[in-house]
């Protein structure tokens, strides 16, 4: 449950700097395209850095389910679904962003 908890830590990082990078990019999408750009490229590789945490939290799961006879305990599936949701939601609004910057 630690290494979970330590790379929902992560993912939650990873999120919230793909935020920060997506609204650079679009308070300097008009002004300085080539920066904006920048940001636009660094949000998307943030969200590229949470997928990869977020499998790994799904292989260490599938570890424990082989190693434990298919049992998962209760509170490691109460804590990956509350995290898991957080996050969706949180890179929803994120990639929300993100579609903001490519339109014209």
């Amino acid at each position: 449950m630690k290494d979970i908890e330590e790379l929902s830590d992560q993912i939650e990082n990873e999120i919230e700097s793909a935020e920060c990078y997506a609204k650079c990019a679009l308070n300097h999408k008009e002004n300085r395209p080539q920066l904006a750009d920048t940001y636009y490229r660094i949000a998307n590789d943030k969200l590229t850095h949470m997928g990869l945490l977020h499998t790994q939290v799904v292989n260490i799961i599938e570890e424990y389910k082989k190693q434990n006879e298919n049992q998962v305990p209760e509170a490691m599936k109460i804590l990956y679904e509350i995290l898991h949701r957080k996050h969706i939601e949180h890179a929803a609004a994120v990639k929300g962003m993100l579609a903001l910057y490519k339109e014209p």
